[in-house]
């Protein structure tokens, strides 16, 4: 049986959109599930729209997500160079081959010419397909023509006539009339390759048994293995995806500015998270588990799960999904993970290890921390009318009363080394006032933080902020109400 060599081949563009970080993780499993090689190329022949440090971005996310490559620029293999610029001087010995083969053809029309035409098509209604007149002249005298100069480019050269087909792992058989067929350059006349011919010949080069790629390229398929079958060569298994959209109507793209794998991370999503979240993105597993280490992905993936419908990217479903990441995490693993948050977040001398104790089973993402704890290092101002809960049956009245009972109740505890020591002695209150907990915590809490909502409760947060700032929060919060119930 033929090694299962995959590759991952972008363009060294921006930022990695998330399609393509889904397309390099699916190459990878079907690599990995088959103990075979899993290959990164940079495919840079499109000079215009090159971006000066993608390719460290590249690398960068690779490793960020685990993705480790068995061959590629950096660590070199046995098929390279592995950068297309790189390859540049075979690639015309190929066209020359394919033209001899009767694959190809070398044009000379200017770019005049080929408009003239475009504009007729569009004056008729219907659709353009270049009808070029080089192909009929002879080799001879085209090669003639470029010793005296001529610019050309060379073109597939199409039959007119027939059927050709492939087979799609997840679209199944595609057929295609070759008369649709139109013929695209396949080297530009600076002599750089263009995709429809580089991808082919790499690929070959690099004995690719499987390409995975998005759906758009379906309808050039047929002019691929027109080629491969040219040059006699073997057809690698196609696995055409869906689209990755933002909403029914409409593709993530990164150039109408939706989340690349960077700007997620900066939002304080998981690397690992993200794999996660885009690996069922357009692919299904057998059982209801949704939470996936990369292990566990390769062991259960299976091509002829990946759907043929669109996938729709659900920043909600990425959310919970890193929450869990979160909450899984080992206690000093998460407060290494948060720990440059809080810092952020507080200055003051604090406990940081109880600060990540309250985070760890709220937080779901990483960038929401330092917003969530404004309040420990200056007490904000607030509205008196948050003291009032109708959950937890709270007036002025009872929150004041609530106030002065907790602040004489800690003035007299003289040990503040634990949560446990104020839990018992807030937690006295209740029964001997003849009132609910939530009649107790809901008025501290409010009066230590200003904010309806925080990571923990009063409890945590009074040991948080220490005896001398929960007092002096609390002696606040008894003016303030005083005032209300004057």
């Amino acid at each position: 049986m033929k090694k299962v060599r995959t590759r991952f081949a972008p363009s060294p563009t921006g930022y990695m959109h998330i399609g393509n970080l889904r397309t390099a993780l699916f190459e990878y499993l079907i690599a990995k599930h088959e103990d075979g090689d899993f290959i990164l190329r940079i495919e840079d022949t499109d000079q215009e729209r090159l971006v000066e440090g993608a390719v460290d971005i590249i690398y960068d996310t690779m490793k960020a997500v685990g993705l480790h490559h068995d061959e590629g620029p950096d660590i070199g293999g046995d098929f390279g160079p592995y950068v297309q610029s790189e390859r540049l001087s075979m690639y015309k010995g190929y066209a020359d081959q394919l033209v001899e083969l009767g694959g190809a053809h070398y044009c000379f029309c200017s770019e005049e010419e080929i408009e003239a035409q475009r504009k007729e098509a569009e004056s008729l209604g219907i659709s353009f397909k270049y009808d070029d007149p080089c192909k009929h002249i002879s080799i001879e005298e085209a090669r003639k023509r470029i010793a005296d100069g001529e610019k050309y480019v060379v073109r597939q050269t199409i039959k007119a006539n027939g059927e050709t087909y492939f087979d799609d792992e997840v679209y199944g058989r595609i057929e295609v009339d070759n008369s649709t067929l139109d013929e695209s350059v396949l080297l530009k006349s600076d002599g750089f390759p263009t995709y429809n011919f580089a991808n082919i010949i790499d690929d070959h080069q690099m004995q690719i048994s499987h390409v995975v790629r998005g759906n758009e390229y379906l309808s050039s398929t047929p002019k691929y293995n027109l080629i491969y079958q040219a040059y006699g060569w073997d057809i690698p298994t196609y696995v055409h995806v869906p689209p990755v959209m933002k909403d029914e109507q409409h593709k993530l793209s990164k150039r109408n500015g939706d989340a690349s794998f960077q700007d997620l991370v900066k939002k304080g999503y998981l690397p690992e998270a993200i794999l996660n979240y885009i690996a069922l993105l357009g692919w299904a597993p057998e059982s209801e588990q949704e939470i996936y280490s990369l292990e566990e992905l390769i062991k259960v993936f299976d091509i002829k799960r990946i759907s043929k419908s669109p996938a729709i990217f659900d920043i909600d479903k990425l959310t919970w999904m890193n929450g869990m990441y979160l909450r899984a995490m080992s206690e000093e693993k998460f407060y290494e993970t948060v720990k440059p948050y809080i810092e952020e977040a507080i200055k003051r001398p604090v406990d940081k290890m109880a600060v990540a104790r309250i985070l760890q089973p709220r937080t779901d993402v990483l960038s929401g921390i330092v917003e969530s704890l404004d309040f420990i290092d200056v007490l904000p101002e607030y509205d008196n009318a948050m003291y009032i809960h109708k959950k937890m049956k709270t007036t002025y009245e009872i929150a004041l009363k609530a106030l002065k009972a907790s602040k004489e109740a800690l003035e007299a505890l003289n040990d503040w080394s634990s949560e446990e020591k104020l839990h018992d002695v807030l937690l006295a209150l209740p029964a001997q006032m003849e009132m609910k907990n939530g009649q107790i915590l809901w008025p501290v809490r409010c009066a230590i933080t200003g904010k309806q909502f925080t990571p923990g409760g009063a409890i945590e947060i009074a040991y948080i902020l220490g005896k001398e700032e929960t007092l002096a929060r609390i002696q606040i919060g008894i003016e303030k109400l005083e005032k209300e119930v004057a």
